[in-house]
């Protein structure tokens, strides 16, 4: 069944066009992203009285004060933070974690819930946090990802709930690309013996994907055109263009009816070019590193 049209009434409209407005103009300015993060919060959560009370120097609880500095994204320290490549664009990633912040934090009020309103105010974001990110997609609740400014978006995307995107290396979508429920696509790896050794990928989805409920694409990983990844599966492998594969490890099974004279002979898929699309670099020496798991990793047998 195709679906319907939808609209909020005109004055809910008309005010949701202003807001949006006024916070994509503010982010386009010279302004201190960090402090519209915080201004934007601050309201968003309706905070405002009690945030001008710990401003002026009246007292606070100790919770309130918590709360209050929570909506400073300078205040929040997020888990891609700890990765060693941040030394490598670190003005980039601060400009990326305030956006994500107000990204993650919109998500947590009752408005990330009204869906038009939502919709909207995300594609805005995207439009300052991703690499690209093209017209008319539709980024619904509980996305996350890595970074964000290493993703680059075509138009019409749709993302669906608790999508995570790991741009850690370089993640390029096509037009039209529907991604599911609870879809992981990932552009990092680590080493099979080594934990600590991370490789980092260019993963591709091309135009008019389908991956489909609780799919995963591996770092490196190239989805061609008008192709589909069954529900639960696991694309470890490149997967030819308008081709369908399913399973774990996923496998083509088969072509998409109508598309068998222009896509390749199932017998020339499952074919893992991973490599050609690492992405090297190099770690600044002055980075501080630490092993979190305190692992001797040296195999009996080296």
């Amino acid at each position: 069944m195709t679906k319907r049209r939808v609209s909020l009434p005109p004055a809910a409209a008309e005010g949701l066009r202003e807001f949006v407005a006024e916070v994509d103009a503010r982010l386009s300015s010279d302004e201190s992203t960090c402090d519209v993060v915080e201004d934007v919060l601050v309201d968003l959560h309706g905070d405002r009285e009690a945030y001008e009370r710990w401003q002026s120097g009246e007292d606070v609880s100790p919770a309130e004060r918590v709360r209050l500095q929570g909506y400073d994204p300078c205040n929040a320290t997020l888990e891609s933070e700890y990765y060693a490549e941040v030394d490598l664009e670190p003005e980039q990633f601060e400009q990326s974690k305030y956006l994500q912040w107000l990204w993650r934090q919109f998500d947590a009020t009752p408005m990330a819930d009204n869906v038009a309103f939502a919709l909207e105010f995300r594609q805005m974001l995207a439009d300052h946090l991703f690499e690209e990110c093209g017209d008319n997609c539709r980024f619904f609740k509980g996305i996350s990802m890595t970074y964000g400014h290493n993703i680059t978006l075509g138009d019409n995307v749709v993302v669906h709930d608790n999508v995570h995107l790991d741009d850690r290396g370089k993640l390029t979508i096509g037009d039209r690309v529907s991604i599911s429920d609870d879809t992981h696509i990932y552009s990092h790896d680590h080493d099979i013996a080594d934990q600590t050794d991370v490789r980092n990928y260019h993963t591709i989805v091309e135009d008019d994907v389908r991956l489909t409920y609780d799919s995963m694409v591996r770092a490196g990983v190239h989805v061609g055109e008008n192709a589909v990844l069954a529900a639960k599966s696991a694309a470890q492998k490149d997967i030819p263009a308008h081709h369908i594969a399913a399973g774990t490890p996923a496998k083509s099974i088969g072509i998409k009816p109508g598309w068998e004279s222009v896509a390749k002979p199932l017998e020339e898929a499952n074919v893992d070019r991973r490599e050609q699309r690492r992405i090297e670099y190099d770690i600044p020496d002055s980075t501080d590193t630490f092993d979190e798991f305190h692992r001797d990793r040296s195999p009996p047998d080296a």
